[in-house]
């Protein structure tokens, strides 16, 4: 079952098992991650689930595929990143086992 590690802005790291071919946004959820509060529960009609991918999973997460992807990214409550994506758009696979993304700190 693969890793996935969220840093909170407190800097609070925490490891979660996802199953693959779960989302991201279901791992946190499922498990407590403060910081992802998923409001449309992965409709993409919102921007609640933003992550900042770390700069070495951005390669094997690839940028967002979707233009409502990237508007929702342009108007979220945080900065925007090179590695900022909706984590509802993120597929867990074994290849992103130990995938790390940071937790914005202003999300809602």
């Amino acid at each position: 079952m693969p890793k996935v590690v969220f840093l909170s802005a407190d800097g609070t790291e925490t490891g979660v098992d996802a199953r693959t071919g779960d989302s991201v946004m279901v791992a946190a959820t499922q498990n407590g991650i403060t910081g992802v509060v998923a409001e449309c529960g992965g409709n993409m009609s919102c921007a609640t689930c933003h992550v900042w991918v770390r700069e070495d999973f951005v390669p094997l997460v690839g940028p967002p595929e979707d233009e409502l992807e990237e508007d929702l990214l342009d108007l979220a409550v945080t900065e925007r990143r090179p590695g900022s994506r909706l984590s509802c758009q993120i597929t867990v696979t074994e290849e992103l086992d130990g995938l790390a993304l940071e937790i914005p700190p202003d999300q809602p």
